[in-house]
């Protein structure tokens, strides 16, 4: 067998549901569906914790730790280095406000680099048994570039559950990006 063959899903790499968290991704001024789903999922399945993940692509990863924070750098080497800390400290706000009353806890993480990698080290670090995100269907971007939903299905073992925040009604003919 190749050294360097990637492991696959299979029942011995399986998490079970069961007291075991969950990775949510997030982002600023995202609908709280996608937070409210996952508070719902995680209380069906006694999920301790909610790791609520936001991912900048505007910066880059300089060390990875073991509890799936990372220390990070702007890529814009004359950029604001301290504008990251007012969106992670809206994203709190954010997640305070949507999951006021839910009874669950949580936890805000800002990470960078893209999203799918992110995601999938902070999942392996706190050994959660699913990732949720939020489905934006339709963007001539997200077709071209794929979505982050399927690129970690594809690219980690752990089940991810899309959380829908568009659908386009099963009479119109065109499909959303040929409008």
């Amino acid at each position: 067998m190749d050294a360097r063959a990637v492991p696959q899903p299979a029942l011995d790499r399986m998490v079970d549901p069961a007291g075991h968290p969950l990775v949510v991704g997030v982002v600023p001024g995202q609908d709280p569906l996608v937070v409210r789903t996952a508070a719902a999922w995680g209380r069906a399945v006694g999920a301790p914790y909610l790791h609520l993940a936001y991912v900048d692509p505007t910066r880059y990863v300089v060390h990875e730790r073991a509890d799936g924070s990372v220390a990070h750098m702007s890529m814009d080497p004359d950029g604001n280095d301290d504008a990251w800390r007012r969106t992670r400290d809206e994203l709190r706000a954010q997640a305070a406000e949507h999951l006021a009353g839910q009874q669950v806890v949580w936890r805000v993480h800002y990470l960078a680099g893209r999203p799918d990698r992110a995601l999938t080290h902070l999942a392996r670090a706190v050994d959660a048994s699913a990732v949720v995100v939020g489905s934006r269907s339709g963007r001539l971007r997200e077709l071209l570039e794929g979505s982050i939903a399927l690129h970690l299905a594809y690219h980690q073992h752990r089940p991810v559950l899309t959380v829908p925040l568009s659908v386009a009604d099963w009479k119109d003919p065109q499909a959303p990006w040929q409008r």
